[in-house]
């Protein structure tokens, strides 16, 4: 039964190899959409109003990107073996890993706040979505803040 559960570790590859699939269509996506920016940028020479708002939407996606090959990446280290990665980048436990996804997600919340702030047109939606976000936010970051284990 021991060597059964010791092998099966290697499910996680499952799991990895999904994540590394998914982070590579989210960087090709954000290429694509830093094509499309720039030509837009081109034709209409800056003055289109939408143009800050897409540059946030390529932030946003390869912000994503990031996210989904770190969570690959410590996948991999946690159940796998060691890679040579800076330390910054790889989770050493699960709760590290949590913590991570946590970090990036309000990262995420807080670019979908801007790009709602930048074409914002009704004031009390604005606020109600800034409070949801805030408190979401602070949940996130007590989680990480003060469920670290000593």
């Amino acid at each position: 039964m021991k060597s059964i559960i010791e092998r099966s570790r290697y499910l996680a590859v499952v799991g990895i190899i999904s994540l590394l699939i998914a982070s590579f269509s989210a960087f090709a996506w954000g290429a694509i959409k830093t094509v499309s920016t720039t030509l837009l940028v081109i034709q209409t020479l800056g003055r289109d109003a939408g143009i800050t708002i897409e540059l946030i939407e390529i932030l946003d996606s390869f912000l994503i990107a990031t996210a989904i090959f770190i969570f690959a990446a410590s996948l991999y280290e946690l159940f796998i073996g060691k890679l040579d990665l800076p330390e910054w980048m790889l989770a050493h436990n699960l709760y590290e890993l949590k913590g991570k996804l946590s970090s990036m997600i309000v990262l995420v919340m807080a670019v979908k706040f801007l790009q709602r702030l930048i074409g914002a047109e009704d004031a009390a939606d604005l606020l109600q979505r800034g409070i949801a976000t805030a408190v979401v936010a602070a949940a996130l970051i007590a989680f990480t803040h003060f469920g670290k284990k000593d």
